[in-house]
């Protein structure tokens, strides 16, 4: 429980670094609460952040702690399901407002789109959502969806972004929400070494 773990925190013994990788979405807009709240519980636990979408950064130890979409498949591996998150796709309401919002899936070939990451990924993904795009419609791309989505703030166009963090910048709506609408898992993962090392486990617990 929370008493427990805030007085497992305050142990000696229980000090040095810890890493933590999650997506550059994540580690910009949700880990900063988080790691506020280890400060609180076990002031002397150092961490870096390490904001990739790789899970090799686990496999090759740049990492002790993971936060993904996809559960690993690797046997060294210890992975918690934390919860399922709704997405949906967004764009300034300027942007909208220039244009007129769109009223169907139909309207959606007339507006920009930004592409997180590959496009022929991405238009393959909302192809299988019944979203059928042509490629030109992709005026911008970046294998960062933290720029992807800064790119969709200053109203160049749609993206996807996990509605707990869209919803905190009231300027970007949700595009036909009916339509477009994803859910994905937040897996927790870390090394088997969380058995044998009290300060991972105190991390990963919180």
């Amino acid at each position: 429980n929370n008493l427990a773990l805030s007085a497992e925190g305050q142990r000696s013994d229980l000090s040095g670094l810890v890493r933590i990788t999650a997506s550059e979405i994540m580690s910009a807009y949700v880990l900063p609460d988080v790691i506020k709240e280890l400060r609180l519980r076990a002031p002397q636990i150092r961490v870096e952040v390490v904001a990739s979408d790789d899970i090799e950064n686990l496999i090759q130890r740049d990492a002790d702690i993971a936060l993904r979409h996809v559960r690993p498949e690797q046997p060294d591996l210890v992975a918690r399901l934390l919860c399922e998150h709704v997405g949906y796709f967004y764009a300034d309401k300027g942007y909208l407002d220039s244009r007129g919002p769109p009223k169907s899936v139909e309207d959606l070939s007339q507006f920009d789109w930004i592409a997180m990451g590959d496009i022929d990924r991405m238009q393959a993904y909302l192809a299988a959502m019944g979203i059928n795009l042509p490629r030109k419609v992709f005026r911008l791309n970046s294998q960062s969806t933290l720029v992807g989505w800064e790119l969709a703030k200053s109203g160049l166009g749609i993206c996807p972004m996990d509605a707990k963090i869209a919803d905190h910048t009231p300027h970007m709506l949700r595009v036909l929400p009916k339509e477009l609408t994803v859910t994905f898992p937040i897996w927790l993962v870390t090394h088997r070494e969380i058995h044998t090392n009290p300060r991972i486990r105190l991390v990963f617990d919180l």
